[in-house]
Parts: C-alpha cells; structure tokens; sequence
C-alpha cells in the first residue's frame, strides 16, 4: 500500500484511496471536486461544485450488472481501453489541472449504461494498478458481491493482497485477483477472459 501526497491518506489501488475510513474513487480532498464514495449501500458520487448542473448521485449496489470500467481521462480510450496510447497517457496528470475519469457500468432497473465521474489525484496512476482495480471491481460485480466494496475494512484487506503483486499479464492479473477475493470469502466467479 502506498501513501498518498495527503497525510494520513494512503491511496490503495490507482484512483482508489482510503480516507477517514471510507473508500472511494478520486480526489475526495479537491476542493470542490467530485469522487465515487463506496459506501455500504452503494456508490456515492460528490458532485463537482463548481457544476450545478450535477448533482450527487447514489447508484444501489444491486443495481449494478455486470462489472465497473475504470477510465483515467476525460475520454473513452478505443479498443484496448487502458492498454492503448490514449489509455497509456490517461494515467498521467492532465496538461491543465489535474483531470478526471470515470467509472462506467450498465445498471438494471432501468437498464441503462452510465457513467460517475470523478476528478483526479495530482499523480500519474500506474496503468497495472488501474487494470488491477478494474478487474477487481468487475470480478466482485460478477461474483453477486457487489456490496462488499462498500466495506472498507474488506476492501483495503483484498488491495492489500493485490499491491504486492507485479504482473504484466492479464491471466496473472485475473489470478491474482480471485485468490486475494477467495482469500476474503468471495468465491471464484465466472472466467471473465474477455474483459479487461
């Protein structure tokens, strides 16, 4: 686990970072900035102040289907997502500012496909903890556990199985990340070999 530039406040997995107890994806010290909050009863998003065009959003964890995309990057990179040049380059703080991502899934009840935005950290991610935390979040998704990552104490035990780990390898990444589940009680879902 590695500290974050905030004192008192280690980031977990690329984006994803524990602060005053409670997980969540993005800057959630940027004044006026907008984060996904992972709380018990589902995602969070804090709206951007400086947009009161947005507001802040809950989604229910059994809403969501499938998994959760992670993109670093105002845009959606092209086939390849994370692991293309624009995905590459994603990673790295904005020219201008800091920059944003996204968290992308398609949710039931309507069904629909949407997208919480987030503002970035003052750091470059690495593209594996990225990848890294994708596949965890779409493998805990597909599992029907999806409301486990509103349980930080449960979330920073399986990252912490994850960030010791260094593989290049999507088959090593997959692995990885169901023994650090199963190691936490979350059984082996479904091969997701196709997905990123």
């Amino acid at each position: 686990m590695s500290a974050g530039p905030y004192m008192n406040t280690p980031l977990l997995l690329g984006p994803l970072e524990l602060t005053d107890g409670r997980c969540g994806v993005g800057d959630s010290r940027r004044p006026g900035g907008s984060w996904v909050e992972f709380r018990p009863e589902g995602l969070y998003r804090h709206a951007p102040a400086r947009k009161p065009s947005e507001a802040d959003e809950l989604i229910p964890w059994p809403r969501i289907m499938l998994g959760i995309s992670v993109y670093v990057g105002r845009g959606y990179p092209s086939k390849g997502g994370n692991f293309t040049i624009p995905g590459l380059l994603g990673g790295l703080p904005g020219l201008r500012g800091r920059g944003g991502g996204h968290l992308d899934m398609t949710l039931r009840h309507p069904y629909e496909d949407h997208s919480l935005g987030y503002d970035r950290h003052p750091h470059a991610y690495p593209v594996m903890d990225v990848a890294f935390l994708e596949q965890l979040l779409t493998r805990t998704v597909a599992a029907g556990e999806a409301h486990r990552l509103g349980d930080a104490a449960w979330l920073e035990r399986v990252v912490g199985r994850l960030t010791p780990v260094r593989t290049w390898s999507a088959r090593g990444m997959r692995d990885a990340v169901a023994e650090a589940l199963r190691s936490e009680g979350v059984g082996s879902p479904p091969n997701t070999a196709g997905s990123s």
